[in-house]
């Protein structure tokens, strides 16, 4: 499992302008089952992703794919995690330790 933080490097009105093109972007992960939450921070100087995948280079071509990233209003942060303990809602996601 995965954390992607999201730090806005441009100005808000930057980060807004291309707002619909991250939310589809978003709808895609979501989609394709990737992506199991997302939001803004708060304060609004960015967001955060919980992502489910094996492979960590694909989390990070999915996330330089965000609109955000291609157009340098962002940063990612990404943090991989085992996810031994969940709420019984994400006990699919649930990991065993190596």
């Amino acid at each position: 499992m995965f954390v992607l933080e999201l730090t806005y490097t441009a100005p808000v009105e930057r980060v807004d302008a291309l707002m619909a093109e991250h939310v589809a972007w978003l709808d895609e992960q979501y989609a394709a089952g990737v992506f199991i939450a997302s939001g803004r921070k708060n304060p609004r100087d960015g967001g955060v992703i919980l992502a489910v995948g094996e492979d960590r280079a694909a989390i990070e071509a999915i996330a330089a794919a965000d609109p955000f990233a291609a157009h340098g209003v962002c940063a990612y942060r990404i943090t991989e995690f085992i996810a031994t303990r969940t709420s019984p809602e994400l006990a699919p996601y649930r990991q065993r330790l190596p």
